[in-house]
Formats: C-alpha cells, structure tokens, sequence
C-alpha cells in the first residue's frame, strides 16, 4: 500500500481508506449496508493485511451506530489503525444539536469518542459549512481541542473555496490549528473538485480525502447503455441525496473505461479508482465495501497505474463545459490560469 502524506501535515495515510458508512445499518443508510460488528472486524481484518490503516465514519452515519460498530472493531489495535469521524448536521431535536457552535463541537467531540471506545480522534472534519457560526468560535473550539489532545488533525468537507479560504486565513491570523484535510467529492462522473479546490489545495496544502470515488456507485461496472439498472444496488434508494450526474455522461465514461479495461485487463471499479490516485492533491481515496467481496476488488486499485494514453481518454470522456468563471479564465487567459490538472 502506498503511502502519502495528508496536505502539508506530517501525518502519512493509505492511499485507500474505508468508509465505514455501511456499518451499522440505521434509518436511510440502511441502504448503503447493515454491516455488524463482526463482520466490521473481518473487513477490518482484511484492510490491515492489506495496508488500508484508517477509517472513516461520522456521528450521522446511522445515528452513531457507524462510530459505535468501528469502535468495536478497532478494540486492541488502535494504536494500529488511524479514526476519522465528522460533525457537524444535526445530531438531536434541540436547537444545538447542529452547527460548528462551540456547544455543539464540545458535545459532538465526546460523544463520537465515547461510541468510538477511544480518547483521542486522528482526524476529525467539520462535515458542512455553518454560516452562523463565525470562523473564529470554530476555530477556537478546534484549538481547544486539539490541546486537550482529544483530536490530531483537522480537516473540512463539502466547503466552497470561499469558505476554506475564509477560515484559513482566521487559523493564520490567530494562529489556530489550519485545515490540512477537504474531504470531497471527485470521481470520474463528478469532476467539480478540479474547478477551485483542486488550485485551492494546491496553493494552500489542503490534501483530498475523496469521498465517493465511483460516483456513488455508477462506476461499479454494474451500469451501461442498453442495459437494465442493477436490482441489486444503492444508487436507486440513495439517489435522492447523492451527486446528481446525468445518464449519458455516466454511459460516455463507462465506455471509455471498458475501453482501457480491455487493454488492462482492470475492472470498471478499479480504473476509476486508479485514475483518482494520479490526480493532484489526492492523499487517500474512501472506498466502500458491504462486503469481503467488494473489498478485495476495491484493494485492486493500487499498485499498478495507467499509462498517460489511458488517462487522456478517461479525460476527454469524462470533460464537461466548465461553469463561469473558469471557461473564461482557461479559454482567454489560460498562460496566467493554467489548469491545475
């Protein structure tokens, strides 16, 4: 397994990690899976032998069970493996069971660490912008935290560039931890993240943890053109609070990827995988798996890697028109803007 670092931080992280997302299995992400504890620790198991050391959960994944299932699996090996969790959206009917509030950060902290069976979380992210709560008290409440050692590494997740951007310069300002981790959407059906947070962490050392690499399972090789959707898949259950992405974007890709799988003799999954882990920026992808199964194929995507040919093809079949003002930027003025990619 490789390793990379994550941003400008010292910390190293597989270039795969798993999202826990299909554990527990409560409420809506009862779709994504309902794996239990033991089974949590055989794909655990499986990831460890294979080099894949961190885990990814937040305490909305099915209402705290996802945090409450990896914790069980992580019992005796923590020090062997490394936690990310998110807060953030609402956790609670009362009026601070949501936001980036100091009372809801503190309280959030604890009670992941509590379901988690730990003390301390190796990367924690903000899982949304809260645009009633100022950067500063965000910040403060982070650094607060970050001292009491109950978190390592902070990072972001679905945030604008103008809202990293904004907090990065109050952390410099006042000196508060800065965000080395935008946990993100990117995946060859949704290549928003090269727009402005790719140059954006470029610039200021923010690594990408990708969230959703197969565009929300439309890269499994289970969809094609002329052929019936899968009966057996999350897509149509989940779709309601996914990534949106047109079917005929999805087919133009999914062929140029049957293309270079001929020629590579690599699943669908697998050179969508492999694709993200050339870009810049990206320090680990979040892979799913709901079971040993899918796992093992997901693990395929590393140690090997597509040629330069493979990638323009997946490139050009994958491009969309840009939205303004980055069409005007790369079309008149591109020797000062060049693209980050």
């Amino acid at each position: 397994m490789e390793y990379r670092r994550l941003g400008r931080s010292g910390l190293m992280v597989p270039a795969l990690s798993l999202g826990t997302g299909t554990f527990g299995g409560v409420g809506r992400l009862a779709a994504w899976g309902t794996t239990d504890a033991t089974e949590a620790r055989r794909l655990l198991d499986i990831c460890l032998e294979a080099g894949v050391s961190m885990f990814d959960t937040a305490d909305v994944y099915s209402l705290g069970e996802s945090e409450r299932v990896l914790g069980e699996a992580i019992k005796g090996r923590r020090d062997k493996v490394l936690v990310s969790t998110k807060a953030t959206f609402r956790f609670g009917d009362g009026p601070n069971d949501i936001g980036s509030s100091r009372q809801h950060l503190l309280a959030a902290i604890d009670a992941s660490l509590y379901r988690l069976g730990t003390d301390y979380i190796d990367l924690f992210q903000l899982h949304g912008f809260d645009a009633m709560t100022p950067p500063e008290e965000v910040l403060a409440t982070l650094d607060v935290l970050v001292r009491a050692g109950k978190i390592r590494y902070v990072g972001v997740s679905n945030f604008s560039g103008w809202h990293l951007m904004k907090s990065l310069s109050v952390a410099d300002k006042h000196g508060f931890p800065r965000y080395v981790a935008n946990q993100t959407y990117y995946s060859l059906v949704g290549r928003d993240y090269e727009w402005e947070l790719m140059p954006l962490g470029l610039d200021q050392g923010l690594g990408a943890v990708v969230w959703s690499p197969l565009g929300w399972g439309r890269l499994t090789g289970k969809i094609r053109r002329g052929q019936p959707k899968p009966e057996v898949s999350r897509l149509p259950q989940t779709a309601d609070f996914g990534p949106p992405v047109p079917d005929e974007h999805v087919y133009r890709v999914v062929e140029a990827i049957d293309e270079v799988a001929k020629e590579t003799g690599k699943s669908v999954s697998q050179i969508a995988l492999n694709w993200l882990l050339q870009r810049p920026t990206v320090s680990t992808l979040i892979i799913g798996a709901r079971n040993e199964t899918q796992l093992r194929e997901n693990l395929g995507a590393v140690g090997w890697s597509l040629t330069r040919d493979q990638i323009a093809k997946l490139d050009a079949a994958s491009k969309v028109t840009l939205p303004y003002p980055y069409w005007h930027q790369r079309g008149t003025f591109s020797d000062r803007n060049p693209p980050p990619v």
